[in-house]
């Protein structure tokens, strides 16, 4: 879901600056509503576990393709799937995302440990080469949506800040621990409310236990739809995330967004978009000097799964709090 989220402000700006084009966004039906509010663009869902899977599926896909007419492809995926499609989509202009797969492999195994090229820079890079530039530096969200009945009855009016916290990450090296997490929540919920986001059954059940420990503290998790928690999310203060989709979701909205780095590290490229590089609260690499061990954080050696316990809780708070009352 992240790389998804992180096509989003990349094709707001897209639209923007080039408002003649009309966008036909290929991914799965799920994510269909990150791309409601913008301008010129459609979404084609893909069932890729359905009718689209397989040769023979991709085969039906690109005739489906074919019939809308379009001229130009930007593959933001790059993998098995987007090249096999490409193929049969033979004669149509085609542009595939550099991933820089070898200069992550350098700062992954320690070779260099320098800022790499962001996802949402190769993401324009791809529209550039089709002939549509794009300017990242003047970037531009939409406005917090009007909650319904349904989710305000849920968080109540906002008369304080709210403060988004999504604790959980695909993998333990990534995640902060709940233990402190906990912390965290204790203090920033006696001044602001604050909503906890998760999903499936064991983070539903860990952040309904969070809730029932603290006052002003709300989970959404399972009691919203996806475009519930985004208009939830479009009227946060801060978010407080891992490095995961949640931190993307949040950056897309225009939210300002604190993001906790365990094994992995902003270098590679995928810290949210159009955030102060002191948003990012990493784990401290004078004690776990191999930092990052691998791109997406499923990759460390015995006892870097600890490595998000290097950020004080103290300095989570610090960081909320001067951006809240600044």
């Amino acid at each position: 879901m992240g790389d998804v989220a992180m096509t989003v402000p990349v094709l707001r700006l897209l639209t923007k600056q080039h408002p003649q084009l009309k966008i036909t966004v290929l991914t799965r039906e799920f994510f269909k509503p990150l791309f409601r509010d913008l301008p010129n663009v459609s979404v084609f869902p893909v069932e890729v576990k359905g009718k689209h899977k397989g040769f023979f599926g991709l085969l039906k896909l690109s005739k489906e393709l074919k019939a809308l007419k379009i001229n130009t492809v930007a593959d933001l995926h790059n993998v098995l799937r987007s090249n096999m499609l490409k193929y049969f989509l033979f004669g149509i202009k085609t542009i595939q995302i550099d991933k820089g797969r070898a200069e992550k492999k350098a700062l992954v195994s320690g070779e260099v440990f320098v800022q790499l090229k962001t996802t949402h820079e190769r993401y324009a890079e791809v529209f550039n080469k089709l002939g549509f530039n794009i300017d990242l530096s003047k970037p531009s969200f939409p406005a917090p949506k009007e909650l319904n009945a349904k989710t305000v009855w849920l968080l109540g009016e906002k008369a304080t800040k709210w403060i988004g916290i999504a604790p959980f990450a695909a993998h333990k090296g990534k995640m902060y621990p709940l233990d402190l997490m906990e912390e965290v929540i204790e203090t920033l919920s006696k001044k602001y409310r604050i909503i906890l986001f998760g999903g499936g059954k064991t983070e539903i059940d860990i952040l309904n236990t969070m809730q029932s420990k603290f006052e002003n503290c709300i989970s959404v998790a399972g009691k919203l739809t996806f475009d519930e928690e985004l208009d939830v999310i479009s009227n946060l203060d801060v978010m407080l995330s891992m490095d995961s989709g949640n931190a993307h979701l949040a950056a897309m909205l225009g939210i300002k967004t604190v993001t906790i780095w365990g094994v992995t590290h902003p270098f590679a490229g995928f810290a949210p978009f159009n955030q102060p590089e002191d948003y990012a609260l990493l784990a401290n690499r004078n004690q776990y000097p191999k930092i990052p061990t691998s791109v997406y954080g499923n990759k460390y050696p015995q006892g870097y799964e600890k490595a998000a316990e290097s950020i004080s809780p103290k300095t989570i708070i610090d960081k909320i709090e001067s951006i809240v009352v600044g």
